[in-house]
C-alpha cells in the first residue's frame, strides 16, 4: 500500500501543502519513496503544561510543529526520524488519559489523543512504519532513549534534595539525564550525553556521580509514571530556559 502510493499525485500533493503550512522556515519533505500516512492533532505534555501540536506521520518519519492556524499555518516544526523511535502506552491519569510515550535517543515526551480509538490507530500506523524501516535497513530497534522530563508542575521542592523551594529566584532545572525537576545547586554540573548534544549539558548530582565512575545507565528515573499524572497549579512557571533548546516545551 505504502509503495503503491509513493510516487502518486496525491501523496505529492498532501505533502507539499503541509511543506506550505510550514512555510520557508520548515524543512523540505518531499523526498523519493516518502509517503504522509496520517495527521492529526495530539496533547503534548511540554515542561509548563500539555499543549495542543500538530502531528504528521510519514513513513520514515513523524513529524509536529505549533499550531498557529488550523490547517493553514504551523512553526517550530520538529522532525523525528522514526528507526530512532520507540514507543510505550501510559495508563489514564486523571484528565490526561489516551497517551503514549515517544521516545528518541535525542527527546522523549507524552503525547495524548482525544479518544481511545485515536490513540490505538496511531500507535499501530508509528509501530508499523518503525518495523518495515528497521525491516528493509536490517538495524535493531534503539535502546537508548533520552529521559522523559517531570512536568515543572509536579515539583514545588527540588527532587534530589528534597529541600529547596522553587520560588522565581531558586529557579527549576531539569536533569537531562534523569528528567527530574532539580534546583541549581544540585545540578551546577555538566556530562556530555552525545546523543543529545555536542556540548556538555546540565545533569544533577547524583547522576553525575554515577556517570563518572561509568554505570551510565544506573541513573535512570525510577519515578513511575510521573509524566502521565496530572498537572497541578504551578506555583512558578519560571523554568530553565537558558539552557533549554526548546524552551516553548
Amino acid at each position: 500500500m505504502v509503495d503503491r502510493l509513493a510516487n502518486s499525485e496525491a501523496n505529492t500533493r498532501r505533502i507539499s501543502i503541509v511543506e506550505n503550512c510550514f512555510g520557508a522556515a520548515g524543512q523540505p519533505l518531499t523526498i523519493p519513496g516518502r509517503v504522509l500516512i496520517g495527521e492529526g492533532v495530539l496533547t503534548k505534555l511540554c515542561r509548563k503544561k500539555p499543549k495542543a501540536r500538530q502531528f504528521f506521520l510519514f513513513n520514515d518519519i513523524l513529524v509536529y510543529g505549533n499550531i498557529v492556524i488550523q490547517k493553514k499555518k504551523y512553526n517550530k516544526q520538529h522532525i523525528i526520524p522514526l528507526e530512532n523511535v520507540t514507543i510505550d502506552s501510559i495508563q489514564d491519569e486523571g484528565d490526561l488519559r489516551n497517551g503514549w510515550l515517544i521516545k528518541t535517543p535525542t527527546k522523549s515526551f507524552a503525547v495524548y489523543a482525544a479518544t481511545a480509538t485515536e490513540k490505538s490507530e496511531w500507535m499501530n500506523h508509528i509501530n508499523k512504519c518503525v518495523s518495515d524501516l528497521l525491516s528493509k535497513s536490517g538495524k535493531t530497534p534503539s535502546n537508548e532513549h533520552a529521559a522523559v522530563w517531570v512536568p515543572d508542575s509536579e515539583a514545588t521542592v527540588c527532587m534530589r534534595c528534597q529541600k529547596a523551594k522553587f520560588t522565581p529566584v531558586n529557579r527549576r532545572h531539569h536533569c537531562r539525564k534523569c528528567g527530574f525537576v532539580v534546583c541549581g545547586p544540585c545540578s551546577e554540573k555538566r556530562f556530555l550525553l552525545p546523543s543529545q548534544s555536542s556540548k556538555p549539558v546540565r545533569i544533577c548530582d547524583f547522576c553525575y556521580d554515577l556517570l563518572s565512575t561509568g554505570e551510565m545507565t544506573a541513573c535512570q528515573s525510577t519515578r513511575s509514571d510521573s509524566y502521565s499524572q496530572s498537572p497541578k497549579s504551578s506555583l512558578n512557571d519560571a523554568s530553565d530556559d537558558d539552557d533549554d533548546e526548546d524552551s516553548s516545551d
